[in-house]
């Protein structure tokens, strides 16, 4: 890359969003290019592990549910035109506690606010007593005082092959992608945006910042007061032969069983020939700069996966853990979306979606960023992931 460089749009940052986006902006014939300091898709930031959870009625809230639906159309309009296999609707189940509550912003009502959603946006849905988990799902016991929420149109997504497939689409449309480049600065200049890398500078007429947990360093205030990087785990434990076929037949899972946050665990079925179920806790304690992460996975910390979630709640699974990765969250103080333009100006569109719910919407988002970008407006209303809510 070079100073003499232009196009229309940078996207900085491919991931979930940056790779829809720079799909949706080369479908529209703009002159995009996309950069990333690694090489998309990889292990580095918030988008890779094999699954990642899909579901249509959004218990952290209604105002996403169209990004909800949007990104199902989206992702079967890829498999059509690169006959990949992106999204499977195996089902999501939702357990919970009758009347629980929750001390904090995240998933506050998750169970009533899910059924809620379903309810207004006629989202096919059952619920269900413990007795009816149990008969259904013999690898969940459930307590009597626990309630499912089946969602048959839930499942799961396949968030490497996700951003491969649009990269390469965006590719075929035109679109040129920069990897292996770290981005220094981002800077309005004139009527456009600068652009400075470790391998030259770029001129945008406009940019979309979409760099994860990456963003607040490289944006500065007021992000970095409001975008915090947080380390997750997901593991892997092998399957008893006698549960082998309801794991392989298991819809995803979400368990809420406490008040706190992190009284939280999901799950997802025994992929094809992998005879082991991934799973995974939350945790909103402790943040961390996306270079200084540690990578590493000790035993304890699955023991602790082991202890703290899934005993007494599923069976079915080896005692210890088989495989343990990492990945980052990027959590608001509310831990709702952040998509808004820059306030130093109009040409830099920040997008940074996750708080640890964001896949499930990022094929829409990232359409509506190219929407944002080249029409000025969105056909999804965003009006509530804005900068200004922070302002108090």
């Amino acid at each position: 890359m070079n100073s003499s460089q232009t196009c229309d749009i940078a996207v900085i940052g491919l991931g979930a969003v940056g790779s829809a986006a720079l799909y949706q902006l080369a479908k529209r014939g703009m002159k995009a290019i996309g950069i990333d300091r690694f090489a998309p898709p990889h292990d580095q930031g918030s988008t890779h592990g094999e699954t990642r959870i899909t579901r249509q009625a959004i218990g952290e809230g209604e105002v996403y549910v169209p990004f909800a639906l949007r990104s199902h159309e989206i992702w079967k309009e890829l498999e059509a035109e690169t006959g990949e296999r992106l999204l499977t609707q195996n089902g999501c189940l939702i357990i919970d506690t009758v009347g629980s509550v929750s001390h904090g912003a995240v998933r506050a009502a998750f169970l009533a606010q899910t059924r809620k959603a379903a309810e207004i946006y006629g989202i096919p849905h059952e619920m269900l007593d413990a007795a009816e988990i149990r008969r259904r799902y013999p690898q969940f016991t459930p307590r009597e005082d626990e309630v499912g929420y089946f969602e048959p149109g839930g499942g799961y997504l396949n968030p490497e092959r996700c951003v491969a497939a649009q990269l390469e689409r965006a590719r075929a449309l035109g679109a040129r992608t920069q990897l292996g480049t770290r981005v220094l600065s981002v800077s309005p200049d004139g009527d456009g945006v600068r652009i400075v890398t470790d391998q030259g500078e770029l001129l945008a007429a406009q940019a979309i910042v979409s760099a994860g947990s990456w963003a607040p360093y490289l944006l500065g205030d007021p992000f970095k007061k409001l975008l915090a990087p947080s380390r997750q785990v997901m593991h892997w434990f092998e399957v008893e032969p006698d549960f082998a076929q309801d794991w392989e037949n298991s819809p995803v899972f979400i368990w809420r069983h406490g008040p706190s946050p992190n009284d939280f665990f999901y799950g997802f079925p025994a992929l094809s020939g992998s005879n082991a179920v991934k799973t995974a806790g939350e945790q909103y304690d402790v943040f961390t700069h996306p270079d200084e992460v540690e990578r590493t996975v000790t035993a304890d910390e699955s023991a602790a996966m082991r202890r703290e979630h899934l005993s007494g709640r599923v069976q079915g699974l080896q005692g210890k853990a088989i495989r343990a990765i990492t990945c980052l969250y990027t959590v608001t103080p509310d831990s709702n979306f952040l998509i808004d333009r820059h306030p130093e100006s109009e040409r830099i569109l920040v997008v940074s979606p996750c708080s640890g719910h964001g896949f499930k919407h990022s094929a829409a988002i990232g359409e509506v960023a190219a929407q944002c970008v080249v029409d000025g407006r969105s056909a999804i209303d965003i009006s509530a992931f804005t900068l200004s809510r922070f302002e108090s």
